[in-house]
């Protein structure tokens, strides 16, 4: 970054803590800043650009649909919409769709879905139960079912209703719990991506499923951030070989355009009715396009078999190269959503690596998250460990825990 000043922008929030660098343009797994210095992108937008950037058959046919139909409102029908239900549909087991343009939309919705679920049964004051270290968006109600004490501070009051249980802990759900009548769902992502890259085990996904069934309630998994070919099945849920009832996504399912989904099954299926919940953007024909060309091209690539081959190389480089390093805890993860946790916070590693031409984030404060896209080879794999495994062991020896 030739130690530039970060570029000024005085007219937009200072919502983000942003590295110093303006990025120009992409392709593959690698993009390039004004400056002309090139980066090799381990973050993808945040899991986002599934097929990395400037993929030139969804690039073709993203500049088709443009100069064909960009937008137009749910008022009326365009050939897209059903195509993309249907492909996720059959890939999840699941009913029907309901198409928006994030990840805070997604998993609003299926707050709304959870409530209207319990006020259908007779419940006024319906209790939904999240976790531990959770992140499902800033807006109000999934700030509310957010466990992150920093994102919530200055927005209160939350949003009430929600049960706050650690994961993978079956015992701990059933007490919180026990004899509440009010209880209508359980909502967790499979694999925490915000709260420090944190997988919910097969076992507990589908010791939950049981008791959802047991009790009626409706099990929603956060799929936004894990989902769409990152760990290796098109949702990470599936490593449990269970179905929720519903299933919130966003982030890759596009690479790059904004498209949210929650996908529901029979239980959950015919809960909204007109009226009950909407979307300006949500179905529109550019959105369905990105989408249905992201699964084609992923599916045509072999992307779900790579994401688990590059990440399983990738979990074992980073354990090999850091094992017994002082100050490394852990890496884990599945596919290509990694974490690896150190012991003391490591903000300074995002800005240090991307000096080393390497894009990533740290996450709760003291875990490094790669998420790269799936398109991800077996070169630029090795090319990650190479420049991330340095600069992790400098920083720890110039810093305390």
């Amino acid at each position: 970054m030739n130690a530039t000043a970060a570029p000024t922008e005085p007219h937009v929030m200072s919502t983000y803590a942003r590295v110093p660098i303006t990025l120009s343009h992409g392709r593959g797994c690698r993009v390039w800043d004004v400056n002309g210095r090139e980066y090799l992108d381990a973050l993808a937008g945040i899991a986002v650009n599934t097929l990395g950037h400037a993929h030139p058959r969804l690039v073709k046919a993203l500049q088709e649909q443009v100069s064909r139909l960009i937008h137009v409102s749910n008022y009326h029908h365009h050939p897209l919409t059903e195509p993309l239900a249907a492909a996720l549909c059959e890939r999840s087991g699941l009913d029907k769709v309901f198409f928006c343009s994030s990840g805070l939309e997604a998993n609003e919705a299926a707050l709304k879905l959870a409530r209207k679920f319990g006020h259908d049964k007779g419940i006024a004051r319906p209790q939904i139960v999240v976790y531990e270290k959770a992140f499902h968006g800033r807006s109000i109600a999934t700030l509310s079912a957010t466990a992150n004490p920093r994102v919530q501070a200055g927005f209160g009051p939350l949003v009430e209703g929600f049960i706050r249980v650690p994961i993978n802990d079956l015992d701990a759900l059933r007490a919180a719990t026990a004899g509440n009548p009010d209880v209508v769902a359980v909502f967790f992502e499979a694999i925490q991506g915000e709260g420090g890259v944190h997988p919910l085990t097969p076992e507990y996904i589908a010791g939950v499923r049981a008791l959802c069934d047991e009790h009626d309630w409706l099990l929603m998994i956060d799929e936004v951030q894990c989902g769409m070919g990152r760990t290796g099945k098109w949702f990470a849920h599936q490593w449990a070989g269970i179905q929720p009832d519903v299933m919130a996504l966003a982030k890759g399912l596009g690479s790059g355009v904004p498209v949210g989904a929650v996908v529901a099954g029979p239980r959950a299926a015919h809960i909204f009715q007109p009226g009950n919940h909407g979307t300006t953007f949500g179905g529109n024909p550019l959105a369905m396009r990105a989408g249905l060309e992201t699964i084609r091209i992923m599916e045509d690539e072999g992307l779900l078999a790579n994401a688990a081959v590059m990440g399983a190389r990738l979990i074992e480089q980073l354990r090999a190269e850091l094992h017994g390093v002082p100050g490394v805890r852990e890496v884990r993860g599945k596919g290509l959503m990694i974490g690896i946790e150190l012991d003391r916070p490591c903000g300074a590693l995002v800005n240090r690596c991307a000096e080393a031409g390497l894009l990533l984030s740290v996450t709760a404060d003291r875990v490094i998250r790669l998420v790269p896209p799936l398109i991800l080879s077996s070169a630029e794999t090795d090319e990650i460990v190479a420049k991330l495994v340095p600069q992790v062991r400098a920083f720890l020896n110039e810093t305390d825990a």
